[in-house]
């Protein structure tokens, strides 16, 4: 997972507003100048597109935890997780939008695969650069556990029930496997950047192989424990196709739209006729699930968001826009451009994007548990998600839960920014 590197600011972020930006607020001014100094120490020959897209897939997979996992107030007064997927199946459609790992495993690749040939110009041994990632994600989640290890300790001495914790515990550390799964990616890169498109049929094959002994079988535990390997298998379809993008495939449009078109064929057929669910996303109570472990109509379905992904890279890149001088103003003053400002916010979470995504739920579940604690149950918060008025009201929450969990980033981002600069200070 590559970070946003920027070229050092000629000044910092305290120095004086020149007078070039443009007269009004003092705070408008600071803004423009900030924006401006982002864009400009971008370096010219970085792809935006992928920090748009790896932007995009986080708030992806954050949002769709906030809007398809509910933690409810059961009448013997202890808290259990809910879905409303699980009452609502209109509301499936969501799960497609809101399930966006294979593009994030997309631009893994590609970035992980680039990395590793550049380092390889500079410093041949494979140890310090796997080391340098690792130390990226393993210092921010050491920090998470800890810290929550401590809130355990402390529902425990308060007599909390152990469903209620079980809950809470569950909800932030499932979504761990994600990055355990990425680091085991990321580590096995110079084998992938190898034959990254043979990988990719083989490991595609492998899930649909298990997919086959799941079904012919009636699921029976031995095959169901086999099937496990589908985590891996299928995450490194799109790793590997991101790979082959930083080789230089991809460079038509042909391919991309190829992928797109096909994925979507397939993943259509599998619901239609394969008996996989319609779901992209796990749902409560449901026979099967297509990301638990992975199954082949959630593969299918990633390489249509890869051939998606590859077809708007074009677009993006034009909406954030490349390092240029802004044109000037009248009176000769300069102001930031709309394409300037959706770069600096994208620039500013990319270097926070594992902060965002280890502590996205822990803002979740502190809002449902002070407000629990405070006030009682709240509709939307706290209740059973099994009405469109929910969907509504929970909407209304996500502003609540988008500043705690930027409250929290700026508590532990440091530690994220601590492991960015002592892997640069070691390369």
């Amino acid at each position: 997972m590559a970070d946003v590197r920027l070229r050092p600011r000629v000044e910092p972020l305290g120095a004086p507003i020149p007078a070039r930006v443009p007269t009004g607020p003092r705070i408008a001014g600071r803004l423009h100048a900030l924006v401006l100094r982002i864009d400009a120490a971008t370096p010219a020959d970085r792809d935006r597109a992928i920090d748009v897209l790896r932007a995009l897939s986080v708030v992806g997979v954050v949002l769709g935890h906030w809007l398809v996992t509910a933690v409810t107030l059961r009448a013997d007064g202890h808290l259990m997780g809910d879905s409303p997927l699980r009452h609502m199946p209109a509301l499936t459609p969501v799960s497609w939008v809101l399930q966006p790992l294979a593009i994030f495993f997309f631009v893994g690749g590609r970035v992980a695969a680039q990395g590793y040939a550049t380092a390889r110009t500079a410093r041949p041994e494979y140890g310090p650069w796997l080391a340098k990632r690792l130390r990226r994600l393993l210092r921010p989640v050491g920090t998470l556990l800890f810290l929550w290890m401590l809130v355990v300790l402390g529902l425990a001495g308060a007599g909390v029930a152990h469903e209620t914790i079980s809950t809470l515990l569950n909800l932030v550390v499932s979504p761990l496997w994600f990055l355990l799964v990425f680091l085991v990616l990321t580590a096995a890169t110079p084998l992938v950047r190898r034959a990254p498109g043979r990988i990719a049929v083989v490991a595609c094959a492998v899930v649909a192989v298990l997919d086959v002994a799941h079904f012919a079988t009636g699921g029976v535990a031995w095959v169901e424990t086999v099937r496990n390997v589908n985590v891996l298998a299928g995450w490194l379809v799109p790793y590997c196709l991101g790979a082959v993008w930083a080789a230089g495939g991809f460079a038509r449009r042909r391919p991309a739209a190829l992928l797109l078109v096909t994925g979507l064929l397939a993943t259509a057929a599998l619901i239609v006729w394969g008996g996989y669910p319609a779901s992209m996303v796990g749902v409560p109570g449901a026979a099967m699930s297509n990301l638990n472990p992975l199954s082949l109509a959630a593969v299918t379905f990633g390489l249509a968001q890869c051939g998606a992904a590859l077809l708007l890279s074009g677009p993006l890149r034009r909406l954030v826009g490349q390092p240029r001088s802004a044109a000037p103003a009248p009176g000769g003053r300069r102001s930031a451009t709309p394409g300037q400002f959706a770069w600096a916010l994208v620039a500013l979470m990319n270097l926070s994007v594992i902060t965002i995504f280890l502590w996205h739920q822990t803002a979740m579940l502190s809002t449902t548990a002070v407000t629990l604690a405070l006030t009682g149950p709240l509709f939307g918060l706290h209740t059973a998600p099994d009405t469109w008025a929910w969907v509504l009201v929970r909407l209304l929450w996500v502003p609540v839960f988008v500043l705690l969990l930027v409250a929290l980033c700026r508590a532990f981002q440091h530690v994220e920014g601590d492991s960015r600069r002592s892997r640069n200070k070691a390369s």
